[in-house]
């Protein structure tokens, strides 16, 4: 069985700009289980991320199909408060909430709170990093991402939902699985676009 590091090192015989090229943002996943071994593979990636003074500061909530579900169940009373019917709205709580339980694997990244607004920035930088080392570690599994932010993630229920203590905050929640279709590349516009050479 591979482990974590055995599968790690596989991602590092792949090129990077292989894994770049091929990471998705996927919304259908197959119903494949994403297994354990899976999630730690892309969580020892997510360690490696770049963290000024050695902080790490990430923390990550692996949710099962409860919390998942729960998570939803917040996510979904957001969106029902725009909707005048009630009926409705609750519908619509409750199918969010069915499609997050359904979802094979969700990780939610969150950061310690810090009262030094530079060490703050430096830290949600730095798990936005390792963000970005799952999704492209999962490309090497055959594993796609999407990766969820919004105030839901400062929500009450949605916190309870994760577990998540008063002294951290949720920066991303990643879905994962296997894709259950091929995601086309959407154009960007080239680097050049966005680059002054200064001299």
């Amino acid at each position: 069985m591979r482990t974590p590091a055995s599968a790690l090192a596989n991602f590092i015989r792949m090129h990077t700009s292989d894994a770049i090229k091929g990471r998705r943002s996927v919304k259908r996943f197959a119903e494949r289980a994403v297994s354990r071994e899976e999630i730690e593979t892309l969580l020892a990636a997510a360690t490696l991320a770049p963290n000024h003074k050695l902080t790490q500061p990430w923390r990550f909530y692996v949710l099962g199909p409860e919390a998942r579900y729960a998570y939803g169940l917040a996510l979904g009373a957001r969106k029902a408060k725009k909707i005048a019917d009630a009926a409705a709205g609750a519908a619509l709580r409750e199918t969010v909430g069915a499609e997050h339980r359904a979802l094979p694997g969700m990780i939610a990244v969150a950061v310690m709170n810090h009262d030094n607004p530079e060490t703050r920035e430096e830290d949600y930088a730095a798990a936005m990093m390792a963000v970005q080392n799952i999704a492209l570690t999962a490309v090497t599994l055959g594993l796609g991402t999407h990766m969820k932010t919004g105030s839901v993630m400062s929500d009450p229920a949605a916190r309870a939902a994760v577990g998540l203590p008063d002294d951290q905050r949720i920066v991303a929640i990643v879905n994962v699985g296997v894709p259950a279709e091929d995601v086309p590349a959407k154009k960007r516009e080239p680097a050049s676009a966005f680059t002054t050479w200064v001299p």
